[in-house]
């Protein structure tokens, strides 16, 4: 019994530090997908950064407790959490000035599984909101792993003013499918919906001999944009593919950083205005 109501004092007390740090950041945005391999996370680090060109301050939760790649895509696989503060522990900052939260700084090598059943993912999600101090912050934006399963019914319990969920799909059936799946959970939290963004929208490729640039349909196009419609939500914009995502990506440097005036990364910048003028209304 002793025990027990030590565990309740605990949780509670993290629970108070918890609200405390979300009310230090004014916008709370979750990344989310109902499938995998349709660049979420790609999207969710290229967002950040683009919160953060336009002189937001800015930080990433790496909410994808099994699966975080975060740490690799801002060019910070290996470094470890090494501050702590009277308040709790430092978010690693990235060069950029992000602060970056994600379990990848804690394991002791990139290929360390992580094997861990829901109740475990939930405690780590709850002690980085929590123990982590993120101080003030214009955004903090919450990559989450694909589906409708634990992480993302933590963080919506755990952040009950969730500022609203960004849906990232491509034009394919079957992801506009799980898309339909994530609104459906998004609306049973009460978290609202701040848009649909249809990634890898067509394949954008210059012509080593001749520099013409062509788009090609490569896995259709259009289909987020007519989910959206369908169901009276915004609709964020395409994102044509561009061999150079995955390869800046696979270096650390945010592709909308390092090639601010290609077609994606404007693309991926006027999402992110949408999103701001979108909250700001709202608020």
């Amino acid at each position: 019994m002793e025990d027990h109501q030590k565990r309740k004092a605990e949780m509670e007390k993290q629970m108070k530090m918890l609200e405390h740090n979300m009310t230090l950041i004014k916008y709370k945005i979750a990344v989310m997908s109902g499938k995998g391999g349709v660049g979420k996370t790609t999207t969710a680090v290229n967002l950040a950064m683009g919160f953060k060109m336009m002189g937001y301050s800015t930080g990433i939760l790496d909410a994808d407790v099994t699966g975080p790649d975060v740490a690799l895509m801002l060019g910070m696989e290996g470094r470890r959490i090494e501050q702590t503060g009277p308040f709790g522990m430092m978010p690693v900052m990235h060069h950029s000035g992000i602060r970056v939260m994600s379990l990848a700084f804690l394991l002791q090598t990139p290929d360390t599984p992580v094997i861990w059943r829901g109740p475990l993912k939930t405690t780590v999600i709850r002690q980085f909101l929590a123990e982590v101090y993120w101080d003030q912050l214009d955004f903090l934006i919450i990559d989450l792993p694909p589906g409708t399963a634990d992480e993302p019914m933590s963080v919506g319990q755990l952040i009950p003013d969730l500022d609203g969920v960004v849906i990232v799909t491509t034009p394919q059936d079957v992801a506009l499918l799980d898309v339909r799946k994530s609104i459906g959970m998004a609306g049973k939290m009460n978290v609202p919906v701040l848009g649909i963004l249809e990634n890898m929208s067509g394949l954008i490729f210059t012509c080593p001999d001749c520099g013409k640039v062509t788009e090609i349909d490569l896995f259709g196009k259009g289909g987020g944009e007519k989910v959206a419609g369908e169901l009276g939500l915004p609709f964020l914009g395409r994102i044509p593919l561009d061999v150079k995502i995955p390869e800046d990506s696979d270096k650390g440097n945010p592709f909308v950083a390092e090639h601010p005036d290609s077609p994606a990364a404007k693309a991926f910048k006027e999402a992110v205005k949408m999103i701001v003028a979108k909250l700001e209304e709202e608020k």
